[in-house]
């Protein structure tokens, strides 16, 4: 399940995940950031991952198609805030290889500092 947020921050696409991310989720999501690239140009990302069930296939699938459609050339910055230690490890991976983003994770407690990663130029 997928929830959007709203979060003091024009720009961005605010989401928590809790289970299993499906085709409509990401089809949410992915809409949503077109929206926001047409009104700003540039957009950021708050993941906030309570627990994680899976994604299904189709969603994968979805995001790949928007990738190739619109790119990342627009996604500036993305700040995943979790508890999960093993996500730590892939988002340092994953701001090795995408590094005109930049990717941090924070703990749920230090939520704040995500939204001040995001703002900050």
């Amino acid at each position: 399940m997928l929830e959007m947020m709203e979060i003091d921050i024009d720009n961005a696409i605010a989401f928590r995940i809790a289970g299993k991310v499906t085709e409509d989720d990401m089809s949410v999501v992915l809409n949503a950031a077109k929206l926001k690239i047409e009104q700003y140009g540039n957009i950021v990302f708050l993941e906030q991952i309570d627990s994680f069930g899976g994604i299904e296939l189709a969603a994968i699938v979805a995001e790949f198609k928007y990738l190739f459609d619109v790119g990342m050339g627009n996604i500036s910055k993305v700040a995943v805030v979790s508890d999960k230690k093993w996500l730590k490890n892939i988002i340092s991976i994953e701001d090795k290889i995408f590094r005109n983003i930049k990717i941090r994770s924070f703990s749920i407690d230090d939520r704040d500092s995500a939204l001040e990663f995001l703002k900050a130029p």
